[in-house]
C-alpha cells in the first residue's frame, strides 16, 4: 500500500511537470505553488500512514530493557508506570551481566504488569563480540559464578579508567565503582566534573576503544555463555542481530539458540531478510524490544499475537 501511495506521488509530479510546461510564466509560478502545497500535504499523509503502519499493531511486550541495577535509568518500581505509558503489558528486564536482585521470581508482576527475569550476557565468538538474551531466568550455581566474577572484574576495570581519567585531566570524579558499572556511568561522571568533555566526547577522546583511558574488560567465551543460560533460562536468543560487524556471522549462533531479536530500534532502515532466513533455517522464536537504557518502553517489541508462542514456551 506505501509503495502504491510514493508512486501515486510520483505519478502526479511527473504529469504536472509535463503540464507546467505547456502554460504561461506567470500561470507556471501560480501552479506551481498550488503544487507545492498539495505535494506537502499529501506527503505527510503518506509518512503518517507509513508511521502508523510500522507502529501497528502495537507492541504489548518490550522483551529487552535496562535498569540501573546496569545503564539504565528505570527502577523496577518504574517499569509498571512506564510500561502503561505506551499499552506494554510485558517487559522483560535483561541488564548486562546480571540479574536484577529485586526480581524473586521468573515472572513477577507488579501493579498489573508482568516482568520477566532476563540477562543480556556479552560473549565472544572466533569473530567479534555478540550479546546473547537470557529469559525466565531460574539461576544456577554456575551462572551466578560466572555473573560474580564478571562484575568483579568490571569493578576492577573502572578502577583503572577512573584512575587513568583522574591523572589525565587532573579532575576528581565523582563515582564509587561497583556491581554493574560500565563505562558509560564513568562518561556520565566526566560530563559532570571540572573536565572539558562532555558524555559523547569522553567515549571519543578518552575512554572510548583505542583511547588512553581505555581498559578491555574480560568476556565469557560464546559456547561457554550459551551452556550457561541454557542451564538457567528457558529461552536464549540473539540480541539486535543487525548492530553487528558482521551479522551473517552472529546468525549462525542461533543454530544454537532458542530465538532471535527481530524487532529492534536500529535507527535507521534496516534489510531484515537475513534475519528472517536465519528464523525459517533454525525454526527460532521471535523476540523484540527497545533496548531501553532510558524510561522510554514500547519503542519496539511483540504484540499480542507475535507473543502468544513465547509466552507459552516460557511458561512451559
Amino acid at each position: 500500500m506505501l509503495r502504491g501511495i510514493r508512486f501515486t506521488l510520483l505519478t502526479l509530479r511527473a504529469h504536472f511537470n509535463v503540464y507546467l510546461r505547456k502554460e504561461s510564466k506567470t500561470a507556471s509560478l501560480f501552479l506551481e505553488s498550488v503544487w507545492k502545497i498539495t505535494e506537502v500535504s499529501l506527503g505527510s499523509i503518506f509518512y503518517l500512514t507509513c508511521f502508523a503502519i510500522h507502529m501497528s499493531p502495537s507492541v504489548v511486550a518490550d522483551l529487552h530493557s535496562h535498569t540501573t541495577a546496569s545503564d539504565g535509568t528505570l527502577t523496577i518500581e518504574e517499569i509498571p508506570t512506564a510500561a502503561k505509558e505506551v499499552g506494554v503489558n510485558w517487559v522483560a528486564v535483561t541488564d548486562h551481566d546480571r540479574i536484577h536482585s529485586g526480581l524473586d521470581d521468573p515472572i513477577t508482576t507488579i501493579d498489573g504488569i508482568n516482568i520477566i527475569r532476563g540477562i543480556e550476557l556479552r560473549v565472544q565468538t572466533d569473530s567479534q563480540r555478540i550479546d546473547l538474551l537470557g529469559y525466565h531466568v531460574e539461576p544456577t550455581e554456575e551462572l551466578t559464578s560466572e555473573i560474580a566474577r564478571l562484575q568483579e572484574n568490571r569493578i576492577n576495570r573502572a578502577q583503572k579508567i577512573i584512575a587513568c581519567v583522574e591523572a589525565e585531566l587532573g579532575v576528581s570524579l565523582d563515582i564509587d565503582p561497583s556491581s554493574g558499572i560500565g563505562r558509560p556511568h564513568i562518561a556520565t561522571a566526566i560530563d559532570e566534573s571540572d573536565a572539558p568533555y562532555g558524555y559523547k566526547e569522553a567515549f571519543e577522546e578518552l575512554i572510548g576503544n583505542e583511547c588512553d583511558c581505555y581498559f578491555a574488560r574480560e568476556i565469557t567465551d560464546v559456547d561457554e555463555g550459551i551452556r550457561l543460560l541454557k542451564d538457567a533460562c528457558s529461552v536464549v536468543g540473539l540480541a539486535h542481530p543487525l548492530r553487528y560487524d558482521d551479522p551473517e556471522a552472529a546468525l549462525a549462533v542461533t543454530d544454537k539458540l532458542d530465538a532471535v531479536e527481530r524487532y529492534y530500534p536500529y535507527g535507521t532502515e534496516v534489510n531484515t531478510s537475513i534475519v528472517d532466513r536465519a528464523i525459517e533455517r533454525n525454526d527460532l522464536l521471535v523476540t523484540g524490544g527497545s533496548d531501553a537504557h532510558n524510561k522510554r518502553l514500547g519503542q519496539a517489541g511483540l504484540s499480542k499475537s507475535q507473543f502468544e508462542e513465547f509466552k507459552t514456551t516460557i511458561q512451559g
